[in-house]
């Protein structure tokens, strides 16, 4: 297992963990500033700045991304279909462009939650047939760019509205059925906030494997959680067992960033360079 009490070389940093404290094109240069070598992006900051300016300022800093996020929401009503896949390859085409190493999947819950102005649906199988379905279809993309997908499973709480795909189970059953092979082109990202739960946790990370594991994001769950979406820990400030799942996840050959991906209120209203520098504290003494 890693070293990481002696610097931060090995951090990532998320951009929705400060979104509300600048641009994405100030969150880069406050990273710098702070020596975090690598970011992953949110496609809706980097559309506010420009994709050109996007990857004009992490060439500028020489940063590397751990991800991007994010493509996904597959479930859909007739009207949208060609909606969801033209968003889909566009983000296809972005990931490449910043030269992010995966593209982040939120597969989408009820496609009236997924793609609004679908039709009502509580069919929960069917949208989940949807997203084999439409991960199918962007992995042949996907593949004749060279753009990995990393699926992310969502605490069930997301079942609804943000993704329908809740366990590595049964994210790593997708990527068995559509890449067979383990060519890399399908994985998953590990983000503890949704899967620390999970009792098949550490066995599924050992499924996994080094050819699967794209993306390992980390931040915390407190007790109690006052909002279902922005109310996660900083690090060390919950219950989750970071340095445990981060060794499983090593143990099986990840080499690759820590991503700091917190969305919360009582950060958000804090200066960047006090939760940037949070982080690079707890990175170190509980990542």
């Amino acid at each position: 297992m890693r070293d990481f009490t002696k610097d931060h070389r090995w951090l990532s940093m998320n951009t929705a963990t400060v979104r509300k404290q600048g641009d994405l094109l100030e969150i880069i240069d406050a990273c710098a500033r702070h020596g975090i070598g690598a970011i992953s992006p949110w496609r809706d900051q980097v559309a506010h700045v420009g994709l050109e300016a996007a990857v004009r300022t992490v060439k500028a800093h020489g940063m590397k991304l751990s991800g991007y996020c994010r493509g996904g929401m597959f479930p859909h009503g007739a009207d949208q279909a060609q909606a969801m896949r033209d968003d889909n390859r566009r983000a296809v085409d972005e990931a490449k462009a910043l030269d992010a190493p995966c593209l982040v999947l939120v597969v989408g819950g009820l496609p009236q939650y997924s793609r609004p102005g679908s039709p009502a649906s509580r069919d929960l199988g069917a949208a989940r047939t949807q997203v084999v379905d439409g991960i199918a279809e962007l992995l042949d993309y996907a593949r004749k760019v060279g753009m990995p997908l990393a699926i992310e499973p969502l605490h069930p709480m997301y079942a609804a509205d943000r993704a329908c795909v809740n366990t590595m189970r049964h994210a790593l059953d997708i990527c068995d059925a559509l890449d067979p092979g383990k060519t890399g082109a399908l994985g998953v990202a590990v983000d503890m906030y949704h899967v620390w739960w999970d009792p098949e946790l550490l066995a599924q990370i050992k499924r996994a494997g080094k050819s699967r594991l794209h993306a390992f994001h980390v931040c915390d769950w407190l007790v109690p959680t006052n909002h279902l979406l922005e109310d996660r820990g900083m690090m060390g400030d919950g219950v989750i067992d970071i340095r445990a799942a981060r060794a499983a996840v090593e143990a099986q050959g990840f080499d690759g960033f820590s991503e700091v991906e917190i969305f919360s209120q009582n950060w958000w209203a804090q200066p960047m360079d006090t939760v940037l520098e949070t982080c690079i504290e707890r990175h170190k003494s509980v990542v």
